[in-house]
């Protein structure tokens, strides 16, 4: 047989769709020859599959190799085509069977030796592997990954050798197993925060409906202290959840060392646009597709450059960004909450008599965040400076497994009435669980007014108000809700100087 037909997958985004190894042996002078739009990394495969099957004892055919990457318009890169590639060679030139082979996919990098490297972008070839009822066979070290995706018939390889074997039918090659999740999380607990109520308890609201929040007020007041907390009140993620996390993490090359948690992203405020969001000339995910389904935390919020800012807008609506390059355009999941902190100006101590900043000073770092990235978030809560004779006199608080389990009951009858969380309503779906009586939508319409506030505003201060509601276990959004929804928007009258 001079001709073998191998099937792996490429990655692009989030998705991984299907790539066929075409090798075909032919008379000529020898050499061997890749098409189908590879990149550099992909021609050298020619060197690395050469002498792998070399160190390996396997005859390399002193014959002309032709290999097609099909589709010839997907672009390829990586060399996660590798073992494909050493596989094709090795059937059409008769030293492996060809029995079975459609019903497999392949995914691994090699060595010269003939030991198997891990690829990124496991995770999605396997959720696709499985939905077409294949066999993916991977390297060794991409089993943890493989292990998340459940019903999938995977087997993992140290080597091409012991790979070789296994189809051949000499040896049995082991099935990935999946590895304890930990869903306790270990971090700081809130019950270390004294006083700062109100912070703390609009922290409870920000995790129960996932609502945007930002903390504002004087250096050293514990905003960055609170924030830390949110991720140990949070429930862990779902099994769906889990495996979309993993997926990006994977496409990443990072660890997946959140576990069954939500994960938490960092970044400095000198991180760049693209950074952030994501991108390259070989688009990755950033920072907010690695914090999906989990928490983006921007300390001192104006420090970011506006640009920088600006760019997270549209993700916080669609829950998602989408990469254009010349040659491809790429979208990953970017559905997170942003918890933010910022200082009132840049001594931080306004409107304190001590505050050295003039009135323009103020305003000019106000405006650093604008409008309508403000618009979009949906507590804006003060923190406000207490004195450290104050809080050695103040009670330890509520611990964050307590806190916890009110979240997760809210959480749960959020999925219940409605299939989802309250931030993640629609327009209509605003109008049909969140029902006002007359007079409480002529209250709600008179303090929009007075406070200047958006029509996107206003649907923010109704998915706060249901979620105040839900944890209290009540059936009905009432004039209290709905008075402490409009409270959590301080910022929107002050911004600007």
């Amino acid at each position: 047989m001079s001709l073998a037909i191998i099937h792996s997958r490429a990655l692009l985004g989030v998705s991984a769709p299907p790539v066929t190894v075409e090798v075909h042996l032919s008379g000529g002078l020898p050499g061997l020859s890749i098409v189908g739009l590879p990149e550099a990394a992909v021609k050298e495969a020619r060197e690395r599959v050469r002498s792998a099957l070399l160190n390996c004892h396997f005859e390399y055919p002193a014959r002309r190799i032709t290999i097609n990457l099909a589709p010839a318009d997907l672009p390829k890169e990586g060399g996660r085509y590798d073992l494909a590639i050493a596989l094709g060679i090795l059937v059409a030139s008769n030293q492996l069977p060809a029995t079975g082979l459609e019903s497999m996919e392949f995914l691994g990098e090699l060595a010269l030796g003939g030991e198997l490297r891990p690829v990124t972008g496991t995770i999605p070839a396997a959720i696709a592997c499985k939905a077409l009822g294949r066999e993916l066979y991977l390297p060794q070290a991409n089993g943890d990954e493989a292990a998340l995706v459940s019903d999938l018939r995977a087997y993992v390889a140290g080597d091409l050798l012991s790979l070789c074997a296994h189809l051949r039918g000499q040896h049995r090659l082991p099935t990935p197993s999946p590895q304890p999740l930990n869903k306790q999380p270990n971090g700081p607990d809130l019950q270390d925060v004294r006083g700062q109520e109100q912070a703390k308890r609009a922290l409870q609201i920000a995790a129960a409906g996932c609502h945007n929040l930002l903390y504002y007020g004087p250096p050293g007041t514990g905003k960055t202290l609170l924030a830390n907390r949110l991720p140990g009140i949070l429930p862990p993620l779902s099994e769906e959840q889990l495996l979309a996390v993993a997926a990006v993490y994977s496409v990443a090359g990072l660890p997946r060392s959140f576990q069954g948690l939500p994960p938490i992203r960092h970044p400095h405020h000198t991180a760049s646009a693209v950074a952030l969001v994501g991108g390259g000339s070989n688009p990755k995910p950033g920072e907010i597709s690695l914090a999906h389904h989990g928490v983006l935390f921007l300390d001192e919020l104006p420090e970011f450059q506006r640009t920088v800012l600006e760019v997270l807008r549209e993700p916080l609506e669609s829950g998602r960004i989408d990469i254009s390059r010349a040659n491809r355009r790429v979208s990953y999941p970017a559905q997170f909450q942003l918890l933010a902190a910022m200082n009132p100006c840049p001594c931080g101590h306004y409107p304190e008599p001590r505050c050295s900043c003039t009135p323009d000073q103020v305003r000019r770092y106000r405006t650093k965040i604008s409008g309508p990235l403000l618009d979009r978030i949906d507590m804006h809560v003060p923190v406000k400076s207490l004195k450290p004779s104050q809080l050695q006199s103040l009670p330890e608080g509520e611990s964050s497994a307590d806190v916890r389990q009110r979240v997760i009951a809210a959480q749960g009858v959020q999925h219940g009435r409605q299939g989802k969380l309250n931030s993640e309503l629609s327009g209509s779906e605003l109008m049909a669980y969140c029902q006002l009586s007359t007079p409480l939508a002529q209250f709600l319409e008179a303090a929009t007014t007075k406070l200047g506030l958006s029509a996107r505003a206003y649907h923010r201060i109704l998915r706060v108000a249901r979620t105040i509601a839900d944890l209290a276990n009540d059936a009905d959004i009432s004039r209290g809700h709905l008075a402490e929804a409009i409270g959590y928007r301080q910022l929107d009258r002050i911004a600007g100087g």
